[in-house]
């Protein structure tokens, strides 16, 4: 890693980059938002977008005569992959709303599109977008502590600088992706256009069940997750079966929400536990001498972003007591937020909403609704943490301009809560509501609706809370479990495959055909994403 900078102001910062971010963010937000709401998984994007911001800026150099450097290719990527944390942060708590009954679903036979969505629409994008504000700002402020000063490892953040580093290799990764991208969105086509392709294939193999769910997207989510976190995947799906043949498929949402909240148990215990740690490292270094860290004096800047979030909470109905202690929340859970994701590469920002959530009921009387709400501006702002910080790892280990990544990360953000909001509501529409049955599983915010309507059986959910801590403290991944007891055996079934792909290719031992298979992966990814939503908006517009 190098260590002297050699950027000054906004180096690297054009108006081609910027088109790009508001291009790109439009694009991942859309596949991103179908991702999370399909698969109750997002995994980063950032290798994807930084491959397709520098075959984009490398072909548009080739044809307007106009070089680009890694730096403009590495702050359009950082602007590109906002947009998916404001998906991700939306899908995974505001279908709790659905989930609770709070929102009815779309009726096409008897509601007027509009009118369902419209009130439903403003309170959510006004929480998005603080969320953006508030998340972005804060970023910027434990940007030199978490990268510079402590050298957290942010392994997402560290490939990308790689893979920028490696270049294209004469358009071959470029080309990989672009043929992955058309296969996984011709696929959506045959499957969900024109009925070729059934999605789910189901059998018996003795008298237990066998289900596989027809998608490259899900292979691609168990490749790019690895061998063994797939096997807890389906793992958990077994569990779920097995359950429901033993008569008690009533409590699998309730112990698989046991599971997920207690790994998020298990995080903060991790959390706490590293952090004392580490100020007991730092008064050693004081004592003996050793430089310390500086503080980032960035005051004002957080100051004004959180007057303006505080005035759009306000305007999205919280009462200014809840908005204040919002606020107060956001910053709370971003700073763990930042430091998970710095040392585990996981950032699961749900669970971050639903901690805070519960500590403002502590204080004051929320309503569903609003709970709801504060979950998504919590996760919207820790989302950004997770992307943001690795953004800002791929910088400093390249040496980019951090000022200039902070202006396409807040464009990126920006734009995908313009794109993300409206999507997200066409789509539960197209689907008619929210879970399993209905194809969007959202296995993460059944746990927001728990936590917020009601937890079930108590006992169960204790009992599996305490296991799901246990787990995670012993390094079994809970979480993941509990989402494949949620999504069920067929989605699992492809998960595994991909695993399986990824296990068989580590076999070979070869960097070049390891990150070959990556970006594939992405590919399949973002083709099904992007291309399987515009399929839900055209036909509710036909519809």
């Amino acid at each position: 890693m190098r260590k002297n900078k050699t950027y000054s102001g906004f180096d690297g910062l054009t108006a081609r980059s910027i088109l790009l971010t508001i291009l790109g963010s439009v694009l991942i937000t859309v596949s991103s938002l179908y991702i999370a709401l399909k698969m109750s998984a997002l995994p980063w994007p950032t290798i994807f977008v930084a491959v397709l911001s520098m075959s984009l800026l490398k072909f548009g150099g080739r044809i307007t005569k106009r070089a680009t450097s890694i730096h403009e290719i590495n702050i359009t990527q950082t602007g590109m992959s906002g947009g998916a944390m404001v998906a991700g942060g939306i899908a995974f708590t505001v279908p709790a709303l659905f989930i609770s009954g709070v929102y009815e679903p779309y009726d096409a036979a008897t509601m007027d599109l509009s009118a369902w969505m419209l009130p439903k629409f403003w309170p959510i994008f006004f929480v998005s977008l603080a969320g953006v504000i508030i998340g972005t700002v804060l970023c910027w402020i434990y940007r030199r502590r978490n990268v510079e000063d402590l050298e957290l490892a942010y392994p997402i953040g560290a490939a990308a600088a790689d893979t920028l580093e490696a270049g294209d290799e004469g358009g071959f990764k470029a080309f990989l992706l672009i043929i992955s991208l058309a296969f996984s969105g011709l696929f959506a086509v045959v499957r969900d256009v024109w009925g070729w392709v059934q999605t789910i294939y189901s059998s018996f193999i003795a008298f237990f069940p066998v289900s596989i769910y027809m998608s490259p997207l899900a292979i691609a989510t168990g490749y790019i997750i690895g061998f063994a976190s797939a096997c807890y995947w389906f793992v958990g799906a077994l569990v779920g079966l097995i359950m429901q043949q033993a008569g008690a498929a009533d409590v699998i949402i309730t112990a698989a929400v046991g599971l997920m909240v207690g790994a998020g148990v298990g995080i903060m215990i991790n959390f706490f536990r590293t952090s004392l740690a580490e100020s007991k490292k730092r008064q050693r270094a004081q004592k003996s001498g050793k430089p310390v860290f500086q503080k980032n004096r960035s005051g004002l800047l957080l100051l004004i972003a959180s007057a303006g979030t505080f005035v759009i909470t306000i305007v999205a109905g919280l009462s200014p007591l809840v908005s204040i202690l919002a606020m107060v929340g956001v910053i709370f859970a971003t700073a763990m937020s930042s430091v998970i994701t710095g040392q585990t590469g996981i950032n699961p920002m749900e669970v971050f909403g639903i901690i805070i959530l519960l500590a403002i009921r502590l204080f004051v009387p929320v309503s569903h609704e609003h709970a709801i709400y504060i979950a998504c501006l919590v996760a919207v702002a820790c989302g950004y943490a997770g992307d943001a910080m690795n953004d800002y790892k791929t910088g400093h280990m390249l040496d980019t301009s951090p000022k200039s990544q902070f202006v396409t990360q807040l464009i990126g953000g920006l734009a995908g809560v313009l794109v993300g909001v409206p999507a997200f509501f066409l789509v539960i529409a197209q689907y008619g509501g929210v879970g399993v049955e209905a194809g969007l599983p959202a296995a993460q915010s059944h746990s927001v609706a728990a936590m917020v309507s009601g937890i079930g059986d108590p006992l169960i959910f204790t009992a599996a809370l305490l296991a799901g801590m246990i787990l995670y403290l012993l390094k079994i991944p809970s979480m993941i479990i509990g989402i494949g007891m949620i999504l069920g055996l067929g989605m699992s079934t492809s998960i595994f495959i991909g695993g399986l792909i990824a296990l068989v290719m580590s076999g070979f031992k070869s960097k070049k055909l390891d990150n070959s298979g990556s970006i594939i992966a992405a590919g399949l990814l973002g083709g099904e994403g992007i291309t399987s939503t515009i399929i839900a908006i055209i036909a509710m517009i036909r519809g």
